[in-house]
């Protein structure tokens, strides 16, 4: 297929999507309620992890930086 098809359907689909979620309309004819739920007892299970060791640390290095040197243009008198 050529890309101009595949745009071209991409497009089609989502046109096609659009119109058909606004067709569709909702009435909620009862309110709804979140049930009520007890719960009781239980039991947290027991772990064990063996987790890699990180050391964390600091050191000093001397770093060699270059140097730039920048020349600006002459300006021209007019």
């Amino acid at each position: 297929m050529k890309t101009g098809s595949i745009i071209g359907l991409v497009v089609a689909a989502a046109i096609v999507i659009a119109v058909g979620a606004y067709m569709i309309d909702f009435n909620v004819t009862e309110e709804g309620s979140m049930p009520e739920v007890s719960v009781e007892g239980g039991n947290m299970p027991e772990v064990e992890a063996d987790v890699g060791d990180v050391d964390v640390g600091t050191t000093t290095e001397t770093i060699e930086v270059p140097t730039v040197d920048v020349t600006p243009p002459e300006e021209n008198s007019n």
